[in-house]
């Protein structure tokens, strides 16, 4: 495995040796119950607090909006059932969710409007992936209680323009959320436009099985758990807290705080390198090519079948054809219909993640195994895509 170049960044980032070893100093010297009373307790509920001021700095915001969750997964769920209640009393239950969301959001609204607990409606994206302005201006009225709207894409890595949607959404007195999943560490967040923001430490080279919700002071007391229990997260999330996670959580927010600008700056640079060779060769991006994460590249080779492609290189490179959550379906990317691809347009698309672990050697490594492939896939026809 040691010669398999790893470039599937958005799926997970190999956790940071420095946050591995304050996981493994938490569980020599400070393990135990962090909600217990005893002074075990009292030490591991400090190490809690202080990981959960490292994530507040990382977001810029106060050490009281942070609720620690197993993911944003969950965190999405806490967010969108949560405001339920509230929505219901003010009589604002119309969701507005973009058409790209991941999975967690969509199946969440999805679930909720056949339930009839909300009127749901889709916000458009244009054909590079950013958020139509003009229609969600449309949609935004009396009836909105909240919008929810990624801030990088999972798949094709687009960066919304958060603040200048926050000021349509906050003009129509609706609440702001956020999946920061792919955006926290690698890009700076206006954490002032949102009411709402779900994480996972995953994504930026932390734990797995550990995130959270930022939820504005000003909302706390209207959210609902989804989780009952013993209410250790302020009452919002029953459970008791995993430590030595909690701590490698707050590590990578304080390292990401620290050194995520430079680390940026190298990783976009070995991105262009990466898609100079491809778009060299033929390969189609898909997105914005301006407004994206630093290390996506999410391209498509026309004749190619991006499911035959992957299966090409997996010997050789890690890559994907979408998201993680939902590499199980058939179905092709609800993303890149979402940007008005046909069926047969994405299936062709492949994802590639870079990181911080990537070096210069591995995205030339990886161009020629790719484009190996597509010369392969090109001579047999196998799998070939009309």
């Amino acid at each position: 495995m040691n010669d398999l170049i790893y470039l599937d960044h958005h799926a997970h980032t190999p956790i940071d040796p420095r946050v591995l070893a304050a996981m493994v100093e938490c569980l020599q010297t400070v393990d135990g119950n962090p909600h217990a009373t005893n002074l075990h307790g009292e030490r591991a509920h400090r190490a809690i607090e202080q990981a959960r001021a490292q994530v507040a700095g990382l977001l810029g915001a106060q050490h009281g909006e942070i609720i620690f969750t197993s993911g944003a997964t969950e965190s999405n769920n806490l967010a969108l059932r949560g405001v339920l209640a509230h929505l219901g009393r003010t009589g604002r239950t119309r969701i507005l969710v973009s058409a790209g969301e991941h999975a967690s959001v969509l199946e969440t609204v999805r679930a909720l409007a056949a339930e009839g607990a909300i009127d749901l409606a889709f916000v458009p994206l244009r054909g590079n992936g950013l958020v139509d302005l003009d229609a969600l201006t449309a949609l935004l009225d009396d009836r909105v209680g909240l919008v929810s709207i990624m801030a990088a894409n999972h798949e094709i890595g687009t960066l919304q323009p958060i603040a200048e949607i926050a000021k349509e959404v906050r003009a129509a007195g609706a609440y702001f959320h956020s999946d920061l999943a792919q955006a926290l560490g690698k890009v700076s967040v206006p954490i002032e436009a949102l009411d709402l923001a779900s994480f996972s430490g995953h994504k930026l080279y932390g734990p797995a099985g550990i995130g959270g919700l930022f939820v504005r002071r000003s909302l706390r007391r209207f959210l609902r758990p989804i989780l009952t229990g013993g209410g250790q997260e302020v009452g919002l999330r029953s459970g008791t807290l995993p430590l030595p996670l909690c701590v490698g959580l707050g590590e990578a927010c304080a390292i990401a705080d620290a050194e995520f600008a430079l680390g940026q700056i190298r990783v976009a640079t070995l991105r262009d390198r990466l898609l100079a060779r491809l778009e060299g060769a033929g390969g189609r991006l898909n997105g914005c090519p301006r407004h994206r994460l630093a290390g996506n590249i999410n391209i498509a080779f026309d004749g190619v079948d991006g499911e035959a492609l992957l299966l090409a290189v997996r010997d050789r490179v890690s890559i994907s054809t979408g998201s993680a959550c939902s590499s199980a379906g058939v179905e092709p990317s609800h993303v890149l219909l979402a940007i008005g691809q046909t069926p047969e347009q994405a299936e062709r698309a492949i994802r590639i993640g870079l990181g911080l672990t990537t070096r210069e050697a591995d995205v030339d490594a990886a161009a020629d195994a790719i484009l190996e492939g597509v010369a392969v896939l090109r001579g047999t026809g196998a799998r070939r895509v009309a």
